[in-house]
């Protein structure tokens, strides 16, 4: 018998030194507060996933997720920064987190400067190159030149369905037909050539889809409000 991880992580990256990050499964629950009945469920999930990645009793800064490319800088810990879809930080004890139900979790990591991000990139944001826009905010506010990228669990380039009205905002590369008119749009490939494009040294893709694993909730396998998590954290 197997049993499920409460957190996973990309593996290129799970042994840097003073860097924590990770993406949380159904293990510890749903980790969204927006759709859920009642609150008491979610936070404690939550705390079982920071708890999971060693950071028990860390005050979480929440990405408040526009679908936008705004970018902030976070020096203190706690509370949601409501209007951006990025968060960076060079300060210890401060835990970046956003929730996710397909759309991409994207983490950077300057070992040099040790300065660590945090994304959210759906199809809106990642149109709007908030993954590009993270990586030249950390150059321009940290001086970073060294950053690692690392993608995360999100709807793949076989399972995301999409209508015209999508599609044509994206480069061909990133489009395959679907099925009855549709296409099929692959987000981390789109992210990916983002990052590298910004000067990125190198990306992670842990390549795991959100509508085909059962790890993860998905909102086109099932739209019930459930989240996974992403954190990232420096010590």
């Amino acid at each position: 018998m197997t049993t499920t991880p409460a957190a996973l992580q990309i593996p290129e990256l799970a042994d840097e030194p003073g860097f924590v990050h990770g993406f949380s499964t159904l293990a510890v629950g749903s980790v969204g507060l927006s759709h859920a009945p009642d609150p008491d469920p979610i936070l404690a999930s939550r705390r079982a996933f920071t708890g999971a990645l060693d950071l028990d009793g860390a005050e979480l800064t929440t990405i408040g997720s526009v679908h936008g490319a705004a970018v902030a800088r976070v020096d203190e810990p706690g509370g949601s920064v409501d209007d951006v879809d990025a968060l960076v930080t060079d300060c210890r004890g401060v835990a970046l987190f956003a929730t996710y139900a397909d759309c991409y979790p994207i983490v950077l990591w300057d070992p040099e400067k040790r300065v660590a991000g945090l994304v959210h990139a759906g199809w809106r944001g990642t149109q709007a190159g908030v993954a590009a826009a993270a990586v030249r905010f950390m150059a321009d506010e940290y001086g970073c030149r060294h950053i690692r990228a690392g993608i995360g669990p999100g709807i793949c380039g076989r399972c995301y369905e999409v209508g015209d009205e999508v599609a044509t905002r994206f480069d061909a590369r990133y489009l395959s037909p679907g099925g009855a008119g549709k296409w099929l749009l692959d987000l981390a490939a789109a992210n990916a050539a983002q990052l590298e494009g910004a000067g990125v040294k190198a990306v992670y893709d842990i390549a795991m889809c959100t509508k085909e694993s059962y790890l993860f909730p998905s909102h086109r396998r099932h739209p019930d409000g459930k989240r996974f998590g992403a954190i990232v954290a420096l010590r």
